[in-house]
């Protein structure tokens, strides 16, 4: 059944999720401007200038999440740039770390494949609260099933397609990651590609979402994971100045 999203969905998600950021933000603020206050002169003017800055940095990260959440085609997949193949599609993989926001998607995307989902999230490893509250909130895909990303192998089938989006960076351990990759291009059928969505570690993500970029990594350390596992990137490309997608054959 199709399930469409809301408008601002994402950005709502996103403060719902995390919304100790946002109060400790706005008590931030409020406390900031309190002391300006009963402040004069430059004592004044520096817990102001300091609640901008807190109220602009939080208001351009929710207008950028907006941007990639709500306003482009993330979901409807318009961004994707499969390779001609001789046959149909008939088996795609779709792997996330505890929030699934694809695999619906996805099924209407490729109506005739058959569609495994496989989620890796571990609460005693990723221990995020936002992936805890929205987990709570949302149901899983029907059938989806639960893995251990330090054994890929687990997962049962080999498919056309496996998408991970989103998601390979919550892998935070180096080599973890890389055996990762490396047991996925197993799970590949001959011609297939692996289609790897991922905020990028760079310039722009810093403006966008300040220290909460270091989360991601950049370009050229997925580059390197993706060498070294034996993969090679056949196009390369942004969804939006903020994502990079990667599309993986071996």
């Amino acid at each position: 059944m199709e399930t469409k999203r809301v408008p601002w969905q994402g950005v709502k998600n996103i403060v719902r999720f995390n919304y100790h950021f946002y109060l400790l933000a706005a008590v931030g603020i409020g406390g900031l401007l309190v002391v300006a206050a009963f402040s004069s002169g430059w004592l004044s003017l520096l817990p102001q200038v300091l609640a901008g800055m807190v109220l602009v940095t939080t208001a351009v990260s929710l207008l950028v999440s907006a941007w990639i959440y709500d306003w482009s085609d993330l979901y409807s997949f318009g961004w994707l740039r499969l390779r001609d193949r001789p046959g149909k599609i008939t088996s795609v993989i779709n792997i996330h770390a505890g929030f699934d926001e694809t695999s619906r998607p996805l099924r209407q995307l490729f109506p005739d494949a058959s569609l495994e989902v496989y989620d890796f999230y571990d609460q005693e490893r990723h221990t995020e609260v936002s992936i805890a509250r929205a987990r709570r909130a949302y149901p899983p895909y029907p059938g989806t099933i639960r893995m251990d990303a330090r054994r890929p192998e687990t997962i049962s089938g080999r498919a056309d397609l496996i998408f991970l989006m989103l998601a390979a960076h919550e892998i935070r351990d180096r080599e973890e990651r890389l055996a990762f990759f490396r047991g996925l291009s197993e799970k590949l059928l001959p011609g297939g590609e692996l289609v790897v969505l991922e905020h990028s570690r760079d310039w722009i993500n810093f403006l966008a979402f300040n220290l909460g970029y270091l989360h991601f990594y950049a370009p050229r350390e997925w580059r390197t994971t993706f060498s070294r596992a034996g993969w090679t990137i056949r196009e390369e490309h942004r969804l939006t100045p903020f994502l990079r997608a990667y599309y993986l054959v071996t």
